[in-house]
C-alpha cells in the first residue's frame, strides 16, 4: 500500500492511498486525532488504519490533477554513509588522507550516521534541488529511505536524494555538515510504500539517471542486496541515546556514485527509481542563496 501527501487543484493539501493512476483521498472527520500523514504513520497499526481510511473514502482524484508533496510533516531526516562498497571507494577517492577512516567505518560495528534535514528543508518531487554555489564537484546520492514511527518501528519506505558536495567533504571530513546540509540538499518522495508492499531486498533495485540537455549524461544501478548494513542495525544505532517524538526518516546510503570527472550542472534533471516505490525526479539549480 502506498500513501502520499498531495497538493489538490483547489490549493489544499490531501492525504491518501495511491492506486493505479489515482489517489483515494482520506476523510479524517471521524478521526479527530489524525490530521497529518505522520499521524497515520505514528498510529499503533498504520497499515490497518490506512486500509480503513481508504475503504471509507468516496473521493478519488486523478494523479494528473494533483502535485506530489514530500511525504513528511515535522519529522527530522537523518542519513547513513559508507554503507555500500561503492560509497566506500568514492570516499577514498575524495580524500586520500582520510581514506583509512572510511575503511574503518565500513567495517566497524558503529555506522556513520549524520543529520541531513529538517522537514521544512525537504524538497518536493519535481521541485529544484541545488548545488552549493561554492562547490565545483557535486553529485546526487540516490538512497532508499526508511520511514520510522516515534516508537522507532519501521513503517515504510520512500525515495531519497542526498545531494552532496564531494569537493567540500574531500577537503576535510570535518566539513561533512557543510557538504551535506544546505538549502535544497534533500528531496523525498513521491510516496511512502508501507512495509507489506515492499519487495525483498534481493528484488529491490535503485536506478539513477541524470539528463543534461535532454540527453543521458549518467546512468547507474545498484541492488539493495549490496547494502552492507541491515535495517535493524541502522535503526538501532540511530535511536540509541536519541528520541524522535515526531518520527524520523533515515536515508540508508548509496551504491551509485558517478565517476570523479562528473559534476552536476545547472539545468540537469536527476531521476531516481526504486523498485516497489516509484520515481523521484528533480531539476538541478546552481545559484547563490542570496
Amino acid at each position: 500500500m502506498q500513501l502520499a501527501k498531495v497538493s489538490l487543484p483547489d490549493g489544499t493539501t490531501g492525504i491518501g492511498h495511491v492506486q493505479n493512476e489515482s489517489i483515494r483521498l482520506f476523510n479524517l472527520t471521524d478521526h479527530p486525532e489524525i490530521a497529518t500523514l505522520s499521524d497515520i504513520l505514528a498510529s499503533a497499526h498504520p497499515e490497518q488504519l490506512a486500509e480503513e481510511l481508504s475503504s471509507r473514502s468516496e473521493h478519488q482524484q486523478a494523479l494528473s490533477e494533483v502535485a506530489f508533496l514530500a511525504p513528511i510533516d515535522s519529522q527530522e531526516v537523518w542519513a547513513a554513509g559508507v554503507t555500500y562498497q561503492r560509497s566506500q571507494q568514492a570516499r577514498r577517492e575524495e580524500s586520500e588522507g582520510a581514506a583509512v577512516f572510511y575503511d574503518l567505518v565500513y567495517t566497524a560495528d558503529r555506522p556513520e550516521i549524520f543529520f541531513k534535514a529538517t522537514a521544512q528543508r525537504v524538497v518536493d518531487p519535481l521541485k529544484p534541488v541545488r548545488v552549493r554555489c561554492d562547490s565545483n564537484w557535486s553529485v546526487p546520492e540516490p538512497e532508499l529511505t526508511l520511514v520510522l514511527a516515534p516508537s522507532g518501528n519501521l513503517v515504510g519506505f520512500t525515495v531519497g536524494n542526498d545531494m552532496s558536495a564531494r569537493d567540500i567533504e574531500g577537503t576535510n571530513p570535518l566539513y561533512l555538515p557543510q557538504a551535506k546540509l544546505y538549502n535544497q540538499s534533500c528531496a523525498l518522495g513521491p510516496v511512502i510504500t508501507l512495509c507489506s508492499g515492499m519487495p525483498s531486498q534481493e528484488n529491490t533495485h535503485i536506478t539513477l539517471t541524470i539528463h543534461r540537455k535532454q540527453e543521458v549524461s549518467f546512468e547507474g544501478t545498484a541492488s539493495l542486496s549490496q547494502l552492507h548494513r541491515t535495517f535493524p542495525e541502522l535503526i538501532e544505532w540511530l535511536t540509541r541515546e536519541n528520541s524522535f517524538p515526531n518520527g524520523v526518516l533515515l536515508m540508508t546510503g548509496t551504491g551509485i556514485v558517478p565517476p570523479d570527472e562528473f559534476t552536476l550542472e545547472d539545468g540537469d534533471q536527476v531521476t531516481i527509481q526504486i523498485t516497489g516505490i516509484g520515481t523521484l525526479s528533480n531539476p538541478v539549480v546552481k545559484t547563490s542563496t542570496e
